[in-house]
């Protein structure tokens, strides 16, 4: 008997609708006091390659996302900020699923989302507007950060191989943009420079068509557990993501026994790896050897949205998807651990 193939067949993405990119930039500019250290995050900032970034967050007539809207006179609550997710992160997270079309016959989601917390969860929340069966088994992914979205489709690929006439809708949701933080410091201000808001939904089965997923690999990088953090604040969650993320990664891809473990001996044409900064994007690039158009479709991603925590890998991989091919690909994100997390995948015909 021939093993049961979990396959991605659709993909489905969305983003809001305002572009906060700019306003962030100058707002954070004008924060910083030290004239040296104002002029590196500009020179950073024009060279992250994001030329736009999305939020759930509204103006006000005149105002903007940050002076005026939802941040003007200080830092929201944590419960202001949870108020606004569990409001928005519904409504971004079908608009990803209705680009996926007719869904058929849901049997399982898997949500995954690091952003909020509410309770009944997302995953109930998307059953009901959906008019899901209440019978449908529902999981949930939270705080895990970049690398989310392969744990969700990992977590429908063992549904799919141990019920092969599953049919799994799988989303990734993330309001980045809520966790704004009030700081003057550099490091955490280059950091939030790189986030927005996003959404991504898959639907996974045995049906062959789209990318056939062969096989899932996961590494924690020993030394690295302090270079990413996400806690939670009185004011939002606050993330730590220090400057020595994209060295500490290409080292690791340097490493024969690394190297081994995330890329296997297969031939890998398409490289999907999850747009985090343009800086990681390099490090990967360079670490590996790949030719200068191998990460084209992360930077677009990166470029068009920035990052989007767990969503992001679905954008870069939608665009794959989008081409067709019958080539062998990889997916590749990176979060806190530091860890490695992805899986390999084969385009059908």
């Amino acid at each position: 008997m021939l093993p049961i193939i979990a396959h991605i067949n659709r993909i489905g993405t969305a983003v809001p609708d305002h572009d906060i990119h700019g306003l962030f930039v100058d707002w954070a500019h004008a924060r910083i006091e030290d004239p040296r250290a104002a002029k590196l995050f500009r020179r950073m900032a024009d060279r992250a390659g994001i030329e736009r970034r999305w939020s759930v967050l509204t103006a006000p007539p005149g105002g903007s996302q940050i002076d005026g809207g939802f941040y003007d006179g200080g830092m929201p609550p944590t419960s202001a900020r949870m108020t606004v997710y569990a409001e928005e992160a519904p409504r971004l997270a079908l608009a990803a699923i209705a680009q996926l079309g007719e869904l058929g016959e849901i049997s399982h989601i898997v949500v995954a989302s690091c952003t909020g917390f509410v309770a009944p969860g997302i995953d109930q929340i998307l059953a009901r507007e959906l008019g899901l069966a209440p019978t449908v088994e529902r999981t949930l992914v939270g705080f895990m950060g970049c690398y989310a979205a392969i744990a969700a489709l990992r977590v429908a690929h063992h549904i799919v191989r141990s019920t092969p006439d599953a049919r799994v809708l799988v989303v990734m949701v993330e309001l980045c943009t809520l966790h704004l933080q009030g700081t003057t410091e550099l490091e955490p201000l280059l950091a939030m420079l790189q986030f927005g808001d996003g959404a991504g939904a898959a639907i996974v089965s045995a049906e062959p068509t789209g990318f056939a997923i062969d096989r899932f690999f996961a590494h924690t990088l020993p030394d690295s557990a302090e270079l990413i953090g996400w806690k939670i604040g009185d004011e939002g969650f606050v993330m730590h993501l220090a400057g020595a993320v994209p060295n500490r990664i290409g080292e690791a891809l340097h490493d024969e026994m690394t190297r081994n473990a995330l890329l296997g001996e297969d031939r890998i044409d398409r490289w999907a790896v999850h747009a985090g900064g343009r800086s990681v994007l390099d490090a990967v690039e360079r670490s590996l050897d790949l030719p200068e158009d191998a990460l084209a479709d992360s930077r677009a991603v990166l470029a068009e949205k920035g990052n989007m925590s767990s969503a992001t890998v679905m954008f870069v991989l939608e665009r794959m998807l989008a081409r067709g091919g019958t080539e062998n690909g990889l997916t590749i994100a990176f979060g806190p651990g530091l860890a490695a997390e992805g899986f390999h995948f084969r385009s059908v015909a």
